[in-house]
């Protein structure tokens, strides 16, 4: 009997495919190790080209190539077509852009005739990364113009599309040079190829969101999904409703279920032809997502009685916590090589849903456990909370890649940020402690820009919530005016992530004897303006003149409850602070009026404490100021002109002046508005 002749595979492209950069192309690179995994029924051979472009007008036309013609004579029964990176160069999309359609599809007819049975797959392209010299002068947008035409082109022409950016667009670890990919790179390229032929993506799995005694979203759509072998079906069994989906071509399946109240205890059945999963224990209710660094992760146990009320946390079924934990902390250690490896390859978190109870609720945020028996206590509802928190990390590391990108003001901060004046110092040297047996000159750490959000944040955005906390801050004091134009950057980040504009609900840094604090957290109350559907919890009543990590948690947790009831589930209840509003001198005096008072007072009963002048010489003057209802009456010093007043304007800070409801002000300057 004839032996079968092996399935011929091309791998067309430019010098990703031709394996530039690899020590050993011919071992390391993804069409060779592609070959590996498709066993010896197949044959794969390399014609990738160094510098080639897709444009036949283009710098090194990839038609005009030896490679080329070697691939059409090839005659291959599977094509994959990787081209367009070096179409990104000037010389290149400006002047042809237009012709790079029919050029594709000028490369695929002719594949077609010589085989007309080919299998055709075109290749969404693998990352440019920021740290390439032309990114910002025209690549960055080129490269995503090209993108939206390959999708384009794989429709019109009616061939496989294979994304080979999704998976390694989080990983800039594995580009020395921001453009082509290592070894490791090589793999993951081969695997993403190996699993588009072959259909093979491992079988049934559930994201990291689903497990025993979660807590599903009420009032909206429930959205149960995972991955499985492409064009298998996956039968979902829940609330006496059956669904099947059947994996598309990427081994993506998800399926949606009508919105429900909460009430009851429910099991998710998930089954494929080889596996079954069953979710026990599961109630519908709502979720929250907490986030931020060391304060918001801040373990219960910790706090202000917070051993006494881990005694208290007997099981309690209706809170249910999902603590995503790091795999290491970020203290003054050097990580091992297992955690280095794993942290680049953003396994970093890992954790599942637990019920409430002593055991669980010991190392979980204190101010989300405070928030979550709150919210339970007032609403009657199952309580979700799902954390994803790391001690000391800057704002940065918890917004997307495209997003820093696409901001002219922080595109920077994404080249070499150990070495970066965006950063504060101390962030800069605890990483650089963490990776201090690195041999990676692009090793990963929490504390890099896009690092929590994509190895943290991304598994829980197709999850539907009810809203964020988040209390961070500390890593970021050094640079207000950065701060001020990244917290709505990150809001919209996310909310764009989740597809829903969620209510966002975030802690004033408290006070600690550092020297920018005042200033920022008068920028944290003036950014609530620029963020719909968010508000502020203040905290510096309760902090330490010594500590950043004060331990009164349960006292933040609670106004952070407060803000949601009253702006998320309607409750008609005081849930802000006095306002400052005007500052207006009237004769010898200046009086300060407030909303979100109707009678103020001071915390303590004592004497009001915290105002301070500022006059025109900018010298500050402490003062006695007085309560009269909703303002306060500041006398002017003999013979002073007076331009600002000034609120808990100090680091650690004791002022007093609380509303009706023992809501505390916040620290404020405010310019004096004089009277005429």
């Amino acid at each position: 009997m004839k032996a079968q002749s092996p399935i011929k595979i091309a791998c067309i492209g430019d010098s990703v495919t031709a394996g530039y950069l690899l020590a050993h192309p011919e071992t390391e690179s993804y069409p060779t190790q592609l070959q590996v995994l498709m066993g010896n029924q197949y044959e794969v051979k390399n014609f990738g080209h160094s510098g080639a472009t897709l444009l036949k007008k283009g710098s090194t036309p990839y038609f005009k190539t030896e490679k080329c013609a070697e691939a059409i004579a090839y005659r291959p029964d599977i094509a994959i077509i990787h081209l367009g990176l070096n179409d990104t160069d000037p010389r290149n999309w400006p002047n042809y852009k237009e012709d790079f359609d029919a050029d594709y599809a000028w490369l695929i007819d002719t594949l077609k005739t010589q085989n007309p049975k080919v299998k055709i797959f075109i290749c969404r392209m693998t990352p440019i990364f920021n740290e390439h010299p032309r990114f910002k002068s025209g690549t960055r947008d080129w490269f995503w113009q090209i993108q939206q035409h390959i999708q384009e082109i794989a429709k019109a022409n009616n061939v496989g599309l294979i994304d080979l950016h999704e998976k390694l667009y989080h990983r800039p670890d594995l580009f020395p040079d921001a453009l082509h990919p290592t070894k490791e790179g090589a793999t993951i390229l081969a695997q993403t190829v190996y699993g588009n032929i072959t259909q093979d993506f491992g079988g049934l799995r559930l994201s990291p969101a689903f497990s025993d005694n979660m807590v599903l979203q009420r009032n909206q759509p429930i959205v149960i999904y995972g991955t499985a072998n492409g064009g298998e079906k996956i039968a979902i069994t829940f609330n006496n409703q059956k669904e099947i989906s059947t994996a598309n071509e990427y081994g993506k399946w998800k399926v949606i279920f009508p919105a429900m109240k909460s009430g009851g205890t429910h099991e998710i059945i998930i089954s494929s032809k080889e596996k079954n999963i069953i979710l026990r224990n599961i109630l519908i209710g709502d979720v929250w997502f907490c986030s931020g660094q060391s304060n918001m992760a801040f373990p219960l146990q910790k706090s202000e009685n917070g051993k006494d009320e881990v005694k208290k946390a007997i099981q309690n079924t209706n809170l249910r916590l999902f603590n995503f934990e790091a795999i290491a902390e970020t203290d003054e250690k050097a990580w091992d090589s297992i955690t280095l490896q794993k942290t680049n390859q953003l396994a970093f978190f890992s954790g599942k849903w637990k019920i409430s109870d002593s055991i669980s609720a010991k190392d979980f945020s204190a101010i989300a456990y405070y928030f979550g028996q709150n919210i339970m206590r007032e609403e009657n509802v199952p309580i979700g909370l799902i954390q994803v928190a790391v001690g000391g990390s800057p704002i940065e590391s918890w917004i997307d890649r495209y997003t820093l990108e696409h901001d002219d003001k922080v595109v920077d901060e994404l080249t070499n940020w150990r070495k970066s004046d965006f950063f504060m110092p101390w962030v800069r040297s605890r990483a650089d402690e963490n990776l201090k047996n690195t041999t990676n000159a692009k090793q990963r750490h929490p504390y890099g820009p896009c690092y929590n959000y994509e190895a943290g944040v991304t598994h829980f955005t197709d999850f539907p919530i009810k809203g964020i906390i988040w209390y961070q801050g500390e890593s970021n004091a050094h640079n207000i005016e950065l701060y001020e134009h990244l917290m709505p950057v990150l809001v919209g980040s996310w909310r764009k992530a989740w597809g829903t504009s969620l209510p966002f609900y975030y802690v004033q840094l408290s006070g600690t004897d550092r020297p920018t604090w005042p200033s920022f957290r008068d920028a944290q109350t003036k950014i609530q303006k620029n963020i719909a559907h968010s508000g502020m919890a203040i905290s510096m009543d309760y902090g330490d003149a010594t500590n950043v990590h004060p331990i009164q948690k349960k006292q933040v947790g609670d106004r952070l409850a407060l803000l949601a009831l009253k702006y998320t589930y309607g409750k008609n209840i005081t849930a802000n602070g006095p306002s400052a509003q005007k500052a207006t001198q009237k004769g010898d005096a200046i009086i300060v009026s407030f909303s979100n008072a109707k009678q103020l007072s001071t915390a303590n009963k004592k004497d009001l404490i915290g105002f301070e002048l500022v006059n025109e010489k900018g010298i500050r003057i402490e003062c006695k100021a007085t309560i009269m209802k909703n303002e306060v009456s500041i006398n002017i010093p003999n013979g002073e002109k007076i331009k600002t007043v000034l609120y808990a304007w100090k680091p650690y800070t004791t002022a007093n002046l609380v509303n009706e409801a023992n809501l505390p002000c916040s620290t404020f300057q405010l310019d004096l508005d004089r009277e005429r």
